[in-house]
């Protein structure tokens, strides 16, 4: 069980590092309002959200304990950036609130999981 919940995890941080990664190497375009949402970062977001709900799965199956509020604003964040990476892949330029709304819910989304 511990070799699945590593490689959840594993597969967890690469969809961060996909979503995030995308947004920072956005960013320069993002300040010249050309920015646009690129196929990884949605691929991470989906990434993120089964990893995330697999290993929250695992921890409830097993005898941890889950922090359900941690856990639910944590979903809640990730479903809005998903949502908006979703809505927004086909835009030429997404707009720079919108974009910039993506990065810092997925900054604030690993802080909550460090940090809390």
């Amino acid at each position: 069980m511990d070799f699945l919940r590593d490689i959840l995890l594993a597969l967890h941080i690469i969809g961060i590092a996909a979503l995030l990664g995308g947004f920072l190497f956005q960013m320069k375009a993002m300040g010249a309002g050309t920015a646009r949402m690129l196929p990884g970062m949605w691929h991470g977001a989906l990434t993120m959200l089964v990893t995330g709900v697999a290993l929250v799965g695992l921890l409830e199956a097993g005898d941890g304990t889950v922090n359900h509020i941690k856990i639910g604003i944590k979903l809640l964040i990730l479903i809005v950036v998903a949502a908006l990476v979703y809505l927004r892949r086909d835009d030429e330029a997404v707009p720079t609130p919108v974009f910039g709304t993506v990065g810092l819910l997925t900054i604030a989304n690993i802080f909550i999981a460090v940090l809390w």
